[in-house]
């Protein structure tokens, strides 16, 4: 599968002050099988990979002391394999397992540029949490699923990807709806590489769902690793019931029955820092930057892939695949998600505005910063729908100059206007990479 972290991968391989790449993300996004593809593909030298879950005899190397070259010496006599630091690509897998592994990349930036190291893990987030991370000395780099246009180019639909990358919307009705077939698919089979790859050689759904059921049986798993930190019970539903409120303003006390706020919110909290949900927050669209005007109180959520969205809020695919208006599933959610899930995808920072006034609440469905500008973005159906919040906000902040309105509508022309409006496939072609 091509992946569009490979370009960034390729950009921090050919940085002449490059430091040891950690790649974080969620379990099962593709981060081993993606560093593998571009250290076999992309170096002159060999590629060596060091597993610290399934060799925890080995971790006794990084606990010692720092020494580096000891280090990459003893590294090399286990996988009996000389290691070039000029030409060679050394990957720390499930780093998380051997928190030393962690501090020594700093040494390694520190006395030993020339090499180039990846790290990555599941869950890395908590390994992080219990050491000092060594700031200035790493570069960070998140993963996600599968975006649309990746699943286009998983599916060999690589004519129909292209149109979506780079805008040229000016389709006829039949490409239109053909976009829209594919779209259909992504909704329920989603952007986990597993699933992915298995659609793709099948073309079975029910094959897919079984595994989106084991994929969810993992994450469910990795709760116990979590205790005593968190009630595991709380947990799992804080988990199901955020799946039902995609695009709603979440309050704790409908998230989970017989526990208290304090122990709703600490399980939320960690569902966001496994990176299963993310957390979009409130604030004001009056200036940069966004974080500055976050409203803490104020926040709502999207899950990591929509179709494992899908397969735990229980949606039946035969009942929601026959709806022809794709905003109309699951009311209206899966629209909202995978907007949410597209821009992620390019590693922006959600937020949204929300006004609470007596007799008149308004609210857009995000807010990202593009090109240092405020950019609202709503997701509608109907040709354009009243977007009376849209209009409000932007009457009320003069600094916004442009918005995006995502319909199940084709593109029609408006060089003129402030408020594009956009098919609701097209996200990634507007929303450029960082």
């Amino acid at each position: 599968m091509k992946r569009l972290i490979t370009e960034k991968l390729r950009q921090w391989q050919n940085k002449p002050n490059r430091k040891p790449l950690i790649v974080r993300g969620a379990r099962q996004v593709g981060k081993t099988y993606i560093i593998r593809q571009f250290g076999r593909k992309h170096f002159p030298g060999k590629f060596h990979e060091i597993n610290l879950e399934k060799h925890p005899d080995w971790h006794p190397v990084f606990k010692t002391n720092f020494d580096v070259k000891r280090i990459l010496s003893e590294i090399g006599i286990l996988l009996n394999e000389t290691i070039n630091t000029a030409t060679d690509l050394l990957f720390f897998d499930e780093i998380q397992e051997c928190p030393e592994a962690i501090t020594a990349l700093r040494y390694f930036y520190e006395e030993m540029p020339e090499l180039h190291i990846i790290a990555a893990g599941s869950l890395l987030e908590f390994a992080l949490q219990d050491i000092p991370f060594p700031v200035g000395r790493v570069e960070l780099l998140n993963m996600y699923p599968l975006n649309f246009y990746e699943f286009l180019l998983a599916n060999n639909q690589n004519q129909l990807a292209e149109i979506v990358r780079k805008n040229n919307l000016q389709v006829s009705t039949v490409v239109h709806n053909q976009l829209r077939a594919t779209l259909k698919q992504y909704f329920f089979v989603g952007g986990m590489p597993e699933c992915v790859a298995h659609f793709r050689k099948t073309q079975q759904y029910k094959e897919v769902q079984n595994i989106q059921t084991n994929l969810l049986n993992t994450f469910r798993q990795d709760f116990l690793k979590y205790s005593p930190k968190v009630n595991t019970h709380c947990l799992a539903q804080v988990l199901a019931s955020t799946s039902q409120q995609i695009g709603q303003q979440v309050k704790y006390s409908k998230l989970s029955d017989g526990f208290s706020n304090p122990t709703i919110k600490k399980a939320f909290d960690l569902l966001t820092t496994a990176k299963i949900l993310t957390r979009v927050s409130a604030t004001s669209p009056t200036g940069l930057p966004l974080a500055a005007q976050v409203n803490n109180k104020i926040f709502k959520a999207i899950f990591l892939d929509i179709g494992l969205l899908v397969r735990l809020s229980g949606l039946a695919i035969e009942h929601e695949y026959q709806k022809t208006d794709l905003l109309a599933s699951f009311r209206g959610m899966l629209a909202e998600q995978f907007v949410g899930q597209e821009i992620r995808s390019f590693d922006y920072e959600l937020y949204y505005w929300h006004r609470s006034a007596k007799s008149s609440t308004a609210e857009t469905d995000y807010l990202i910063v593009l090109n240092d500008e405020i950019i609202p973005i709503e997701v509608k159906s109907g040709s354009k729908g009243r977007l009376r919040s849209l209009h409000l906000l932007m009457k009320e902040h003069e600094n916004i100059k442009k918005a995006f309105v995502f319909l199940d509508t084709p593109y029609k022309d408006q060089p003129d206007e402030n408020i594009r409006f956009l098919p609701l496939y097209a996200v990634s072609g507007f929303i450029k990479p960082l």
